[in-house]
C-alpha cells in the first residue's frame, strides 16, 4: 500500500526533543513515517501511541513492543490513553489534513483528479459523507460551509446552483459536482477554486475544525511540564487555530491578565514557523503548503 513520504520528518521529530524513556503520541499515524522515526529515538523503556481513524492505516502497523496503534479519531486522545493507563505524555506529534494515500485512492472521493462517488470520509464508518452535505444540506448551511471552510467568495452562488441541480437530479459523483459548479471555475483558477470547494466539503464531513479544537484543548492537560507539541498544518484555518492556541491558550480574543498585567498561558513557542525547503517540495509537491509549529508545556 503506497503512502506519502512524511512531511518535514526530521524537523517535526527533532522538535519533540525526545527522551529515551519518554511517552509519545503520533495522532496522525497514516503510513507510519513519523512514528518509525520517533521509535528510532526511543530506548527500550520508551513508549509510542499512535492514532488513526482510517482503517487503511492499520495495514501499516509497526511490529514493536514499544508501539500501540489505536484505530480512533484523535479527538478522543485523552480517553483512549487513559484506557492504557497513561495520564501524562512527553510529546505529541500531529500531521493534519488528508494523506497522499487518501488523495490517491480514487474511490475515497478526496481528489479532484478522479470521477468517483461523493464520499470524503476519513473514517469509512462515519454516517456523514460528501453526498449528504451536497444533496441534503439547506442552501444557507451549504453556503456557510463553503464560505467558512473553503474561504470561497462565491459561496452563495455555488450553493445556489448545487441546490438547483440536485432538485432535478441527485449529485452522486465528483464529475457531476464539477459540471454543476463549472460556471464558477475561472479558466486560470479552475483547480484552485475547485480545491476550495472540495476542502470545504471535506472539512465539514470530517468535522476537522471541531476535532482540532477538541484535541488542542486536551494537550494542555496531557503534556508533562517541558513536554512538547510538534504540529503540521496545511491550510490557514488549521494553522490559525494552532498559532492562537500556542500563543494564548484560547482560540478567540485575548487571554485574561492578572492584577499585574501578566498573562498565564499553557505553552511557550519553540523557534519560529518552519516550512519545507525547495528540495523537499521538489520531491514531494504536497509539502508545499505545510507549516510546522513547535511549543513546550510551561
Amino acid at each position: 500500500m503506497e503512502y506519502h513520504s512524511p512531511v518535514l520528518l526530521g524537523e517535526t521529530v527533532e522538535g519533540l526533543a525526545i527522551k529515551e524513556d519518554g511517552v509519545y503520541v503520533d495522532v496522525t499515524f497514516g503510513g507510519g513515517g513519523h512514528s518509525r522515526e520517533i521509535l528510532k529515538h526511543l530506548g527500550e523503556n520508551g513508549k509510542l501511541f499512535a492514532f488513526d481513524q482510517d482503517k487503511d492505516a492499520l495495514e501499516n502497523e509497526i511490529d514493536d513492543d514499544r508501539f500501540v496503534l489505536i484505530n480512533e479519531n484523535f479527538r478522543f486522545i485523552k480517553r483512549f490513553l487513559r484506557f492504557y493507563g497513561v495520564k501524562k505524555v512527553d510529546g505529541i506529534l500531529g500531521d493534519f489534513g488528508v494523506s497522499s494515500h487518501q488523495f490517491d485512492v480514487a474511490e475515497r472521493g478526496f481528489s479532484t483528479r478522479f470521477d468517483s462517488d461523493l464520499d470524503m470520509r476519513m473514517n469509512q464508518d462515519s454516517e456523514l459523507s460528501a453526498f449528504e452535505v451536497v444533496n441534503k444540506y439547506a442552501e444557507e448551511d451549504l453556503a456557510n460551509v463553503l464560505f467558512e471552510y473553503g474561504e470561497l467568495r462565491s459561496a452563495k452562488g455555488v450553493a445556489s446552483v448545487i441546490v438547483a441541480e440536485r432538485d432535478k437530479e441527485l449529485i452522486k459523483t465528483s464529475e457531476h459536482l464539477k459540471e454543476t459548479v463549472k460556471r464558477f471555475l475561472p479558466k486560470n483558477k479552475e483547480h484552485k477554486v475547485l480545491a476550495q470547494i472540495y476542502q470545504a466539503i471535506r472539512i465539514e464531513v470530517n468535522q476537522e475544525i471541531e476535532v482540532l479544537k477538541e484535541f488542542l484543548l486536551q494537550t494542555e492537560e496531557l503534556l508533562d511540564e517541558g513536554g512538547r507539541i510538534s504540529l503540521i498544518s496545511y491550510h490557514s484555518l488549521e494553522d490559525r487555530l494552532v498559532k492562537r492556541y500556542i500563543r494564548n491558550g484560547i482560540f478567540e480574543g485575548e487571554p485574561e491578565k492578572d492584577f499585574f498585567g501578566n498573562v498565564k498561558v499553557p505553552f511557550k513557542k519553540v523557534g519560529g514557523l518552519i516550512v519545507p525547503d525547495q528540495a523537499e517540495i521538489k520531491v514531494n509537491n504536497r509539502a508545499r503548503s505545510a507549516k510546522l509549529r513547535i511549543a513546550e508545556r510551561i
